[in-house]
């Protein structure tokens, strides 16, 4: 879809690209070869001087280019042509303030999973995060990305799709889990863990060395980043419906990987148990 794109040029508004694609100019590659015979129209003609910028840019792996030009609903574009140097992130936290920690990561590039967990390998989260050229989150420029510069006192300047704008524009609200829930995506067990109840399980962990707890955390943790490739690919094929290349460019759903870490119910019903009678204690 990057390549059928032209909002991203300067004074191509969304009505004037669809009048583009309406005219026969549907791709980069129509504006370069009009562009190539002298024949494209004048109001072509000034956005062809910038096209060969794009060419440059898509070719050096740069989707910052891409995205510091586009609107946040609209960075479902340029998914698929950067799809092999992507990192879905999320982070866990012992809370929401500038004075909590991180208690761990999980990232996924859609082949691996990797975890990062306070006291073990947290600090290498830093380093590893560098292999990657574009992030892709749920709220992460509101919370994930801040915190984690603040943390560790590093920038990420990777391009970020933050997929609460684009599946607000679709009409999809009420958190990861609400959008999940809305578009048929069951957790199974997680399905009664949210971020409070993985703020109890690391409290649990370090106060019980219970690596069960640890283990359930984590597998939350991973479901987060696996989902957010489901959602962004329901995404994308959606958006795409609202455009004339539907059906040359929709993309097959993943296949999710096999999960380094299971839930352990008996932790998530004790703990729930545990919740419930400190929310009837503060009545």
């Amino acid at each position: 879809m990057l390549k059928n794109t032209f909002s991203h040029l300067p004074n191509c508004s969304v009505a004037k690209e669809q009048r583009l694609w309406a005219s026969g100019i549907a791709s980069w590659q129509d504006l370069l070869a009009l562009e190539a015979r002298h024949a494209y129209k004048k109001k072509a003609r000034a956005l062809s001087g910038y096209l060969q910028e794009s060419v440059t840019h898509l070719a050096a792996n740069n989707p910052s280019y891409f995205s510091d030009r586009l609107p946040s609903h609209q960075h479902w574009r340029f998914f698929p042509d950067f799809r092999h140097s992507i990192a879905y992130l999320d982070i866990e936290t012992t809370g929401l303030y500038s004075g909590d920690a991180i208690t761990t990561i999980a990232v996924y590039d859609g082949h691996s999973v990797f975890t990062y967990i306070q006291g073990e390998n947290l600090n290498e989260f830093k380093h590893d995060i560098e292999r990657y050229s574009l992030l892709v989150t749920y709220n992460g420029k509101c919370f994930d990305v801040p915190f984690i510069e603040r943390y560790f006192n590093i920038q990420l300047p990777q391009a970020h799709i933050d997929l609460r704008y684009v599946l607000k524009s679709l009409g999809y609200m009420g958190g990861l889990k609400g959008c999940e829930k809305s578009l048929g995506i069951d957790r199974g067990e997680l399905a009664g863990v949210d971020g409070f109840f993985a703020v109890l399980l690391w409290r649990e962990y370090k106060k019980t060395k219970n690596r069960k707890a640890l283990e359930t955390l984590l597998a939350y943790n991973i479901e987060d980043v696996v989902n957010l490739e489901t959602l962004l690919t329901i995404a994308y094929n959606k958006k795409l419906a609202e455009t004339p290349f539907q059906t040359n460019l929709s993309l097959p759903m993943p296949v999710a990987p096999v999960l380094p870490f299971k839930a352990d119910e008996e932790t998530i019903r004790r703990l729930q148990r545990q919740a419930m009678t400190m929310s009837y204690g503060w009545r």
